[in-house]
């Protein structure tokens, strides 16, 4: 997937069972529209959304599940269940939380990837970071990239947001790792997008600027 994706556009499909859209076939739409705009690849959200996505489009397919545990903040692809549902999905690449963050079980971060790799060796894996200490982590433990995801997102780093003195988290992280890295979390205009690939992303994924209608209606509605 990497190949296809780089100095290009991931659109993010997703919309969660409390917002409007929620629906596979809803989805599966939003992404035949971004591949018409343009877009080299997909991040969805659940099996049943990839599954109906890649009945629509043959665009490659970052695939996660966001579900909630007791006792963990880690929401994004944070088990063994969750992997094997992304396997069966057929997407071209996993996506999880690669924080700090205690997962669900005990569970470790080189457990999932370990486990990952040994039941899908073909399956690219990306790692959704929030520090410049995850994205180091993440590439001694055999992601294939990197996604700055979850910056802005977590107790440490909820201050925070990916464009903040000319998206200088981006550019350490660059500075930091060798695998590539995808520019995620705030890129809401194109002026933004061309930044983040200016300073060297390797792509970057966009959702909320371009597939959630609620969102995008809010952010007019609140300039009054």
């Amino acid at each position: 997937m990497l190949n296809t994706v780089k100095g290009k556009l991931i659109v993010s499909c997703q919309a969660l069972s409390d917002e409007p859209l929620h629906s596979s076939f809803i989805m599966s739409k939003m992404a035949l529209a971004a591949k018409e705009g343009g877009a080299a690849g997909i991040r969805a959200n659940s099996q049943a959304d990839i599954i109906k996505i890649k009945e629509e489009v043959d665009l490659p397919v970052v695939g996660i599940v966001k579900r909630d545990y007791e006792g963990s903040p880690v929401y994004i692809t944070a088990t063994f269940k969750e992997i094997d549902e992304l396997i069966a999905s057929n997407c071209e690449m996993i996506a999880m939380d690669a924080t700090d963050l205690p997962r669900p079980n005990g569970i470790s971060l080189k457990q999932l990837v370990d486990y990952a790799k040994e039941k899908a060796p073909g399956v690219q894996l990306m790692a959704d970071i929030a520090t410049l200490e995850d994205a180091i982590e993440a590439g001694k433990l055999g992601f294939d990239c990197i996604s700055t995801t979850l910056h802005g997102y977590t107790v440490g780093t909820s201050a925070h947001k990916l464009y903040d003195n000319d998206f200088q988290f981006l550019k350490d992280v660059l500075d930091s790792v060798s695998i590539p890295v995808i520019a995620e979390g705030n890129v809401q205009t194109p002026e933004m997008f061309k930044r983040c690939m200016e300073i060297g992303a390797y792509s970057a994924v966009v959702g909320g600027a371009i597939t959630r209608p609620k969102d995008i209606t809010k952010r007019f509605v609140d300039v009054l």
